[in-house]
């Protein structure tokens, strides 16, 4: 391949494993472990072939036809009104809307309810009928006693308790829409923007004055980025994002750090991150400037072959952990949150400790034989006109394989997991 091609390769391999796990997060958070299906709305379209997850605060489903056209939208009660409570549990209701945002009907997908009860709401259509006709706004903010919603004779707890999740479940989406932050930016964010500035001076300035600044640099970025501001790249922070999507509002400049952290590599061929950024690797570099040479150690060479696999295959196991939803820490699995020392938990501080004390005797031991996010900054990153097609970029296309499997079998193995029928 030539280099660009393959630069766009990898480039397009991390973006589809970035897009499949939100896609699985997404259909995780909105189906849950009792899909609604299309068929369960052909009553109110029927043309509706399949149903497509909405990421937005709204939460729902797009309902489309054969041609993937949108042909209205459906959005349910449960698991977001839990605490609305009917005779014996809750009751999940599916609020059915037209492509104008008007409600078409109410549908019950499932109950831990009384069963009885259950059905004799389900027969009762002047009661699922009442919200017909009201805008999404309109029945968030609709006053059932005025509206004349009344409970259903013999099932009255059950059918208020849906009365009321359905005007809690809409309110609760048309307020989290309206309550989107502006952009700002806060000092935290000027901060990152200084050292990002700073960055690209060491990594692209001047040799001599890059050669004179750079230890005071390496203490800024463990005291500033590291101790103070808790800054740093890590598979916890990338996987959260991947599923639950950037937080441009609330901190920009980490998305832009993140964002220079993989592009500039792919772009310049700098491991820019790793090198000019990352606090842990920078209190490794230190760490062997005091230390004396004769306790180096120089490990076999069939020794660093073997270890050189362990980045990737943390990679693997972080890939499963965030699309199987697996109850891990994902913080654990590195150093990085160590550095927030009040909340860092025992086993990121044994990361941290152990990572240091290795590399005292092993030039950038962590950085070289167990970071998972440098493995994956250095997989994107070009290496010029000598660059070529490499078991790494084959195992790359492996996960994407993996992560393309999981995400269309997320439902069984969710159920699996749980320990469901």
């Amino acid at each position: 391949m030539k280099p660009l091609v393959l630069q766009l390769y990898r480039f397009a391999v991390v973006a589809t494993i970035a897009w499949l796990l939100r896609d699985v997060a997404v259909r995780q958070r909105i189906q849950g472990d009792s899909p609604v299906t299309a068929a369960e709305v052909t009553v109110f379209f029927p043309a509706a072939v399949s149903l497509r997850a909405d990421d937005s605060a709204r939460d729902g489903l797009f309902v489309l036809d054969r041609e993937g056209r949108e042909l209205g939208y459906v959005v349910r009660t449960q698991p977001r009104c839990r605490d609305v409570l009917g005779y014996a549990g809750v009751t999940d209701a599916l609020i059915v809307l037209d492509r104008d945002w008007k409600i078409l009907g109410l549908k019950i997908h499932a109950s831990d309810d009384t069963a009885d009860y259950v059905s004799n709401i389900s027969l009762d259509r002047r009661f699922l009928k009442k919200w017909n006709a009201l805008t999404w706004d309109a029945a968030a903010t609709l006053d059932l006693k005025a509206a004349g919603i009344e409970g259903v004779s013999g099932a009255t707890m059950t059918s208020m308790a849906i009365a009321q999740s359905v005007k809690a479940r809409l309110k609760l989406s048309r307020d989290e829409l309206a309550a989107r932050r502006p952009l700002r930016l806060a000092w935290r964010d000027w901060g990152l923007l200084a050292v990002l500035a700073a960055a690209a001076l060491m990594a692209f300035g001047q040799p001599a004055w890059r050669h004179r600044w750079k230890r005071p640099y390496q203490v800024v970025l463990i005291v500033y980025v590291g101790l103070i501001a808790g800054d740093l790249i890590a598979q916890k922070l990338l996987v959260g994002w991947a599923r639950a999507g950037l937080p441009w509002s609330t901190a920009p400049g980490l998305v832009l750090l993140v964002t220079a952290a993989l592009l500039v590599p792919w772009a310049t061929a700098k491991p820019f991150y790793c090198h000019h950024l990352c606090p842990h690797g920078a209190a490794q570099e230190l760490l062997s400037r005091v230390r004396p040479a004769r306790f180096q150690i120089i490990l076999p060479a069939g020794v660093v072959r073997g270890l050189e696999y362990l980045p990737a295959g943390l990679l693997l196991f972080t890939l499963l952990v965030a699309l199987l939803a697996l109850p891990f820490d994902l913080a654990g699995l590195e150093p990085f949150a160590a550095y927030v020392f009040r909340s860092a938990g025992v086993a990121t501080l044994a990361v941290a400790g152990l990572g240091l004390a290795a590399s005292f005797f092993v030039p950038q031991a962590y950085c070289r034989f167990g970071c998972p996010t440098g493995t994956l900054l250095n997989f994107v990153r070009a290496r010029g006109v000598t660059d070529r097609f490499t078991r790494r970029d084959a195992a790359a296309l492996l996960f994407v394989a993996l992560a393309t499997a999981l995400h269309w079998a997320y439902l069984p193995i969710t159920l699996w997991t749980k320990g469901l029928p």
